[in-house]
């Protein structure tokens, strides 16, 4: 069965960096999507950004410039690296992966993932 185990978040002060990783398993075919969610508490679980697998990204707004999504297809693997983060950061941060190509696009919306990890916690503060 398909495994997603995030790993790298943690605490950090205004302006600091992290960078999250996820390490994909039980699967042989290329996720056609990858992708990085948020959910910060009493909020709705919101995507942060996607890469299909052929290395075509997509960014929330919010995260435009200052985050960078890549992912190693040998590696089963997905990272999301963050900089220059703020205390509106602060969340769960959860991978997930589809073989729906199409989810990359447009708005991320959870709904097009099938696979996710367990979550990492991200806690920025000022």
């Amino acid at each position: 069965q398909v495994q997603l185990v995030e790993s790298g978040g943690g605490s950090v002060q205004t302006g600091g960096s992290l960078r999250l990783s996820c390490i994909g398993s039980g699967y042989s075919k290329n996720m056609a999507c990858m992708g990085w969610f948020r959910q910060a508490p009493g909020k709705e679980r919101e995507g942060v950004a996607t890469i299909t697998s052929n290395g075509s990204t997509n960014y929330a707004d919010s995260v435009k410039g200052r985050f960078t999504i890549s992912r190693d297809n040998a590696k089963n693997s997905l990272y999301l690296q963050m900089n220059s983060l703020k205390p509106e950061d602060t969340a769960m941060y959860y991978c997930a992966a589809t073989y729906i190509g199409g989810a990359c696009w447009g708005a991320l919306k959870p709904l097009w993932f099938t696979y996710w990890g367990q979550g990492t916690q991200v806690t920025v503060s000022s």
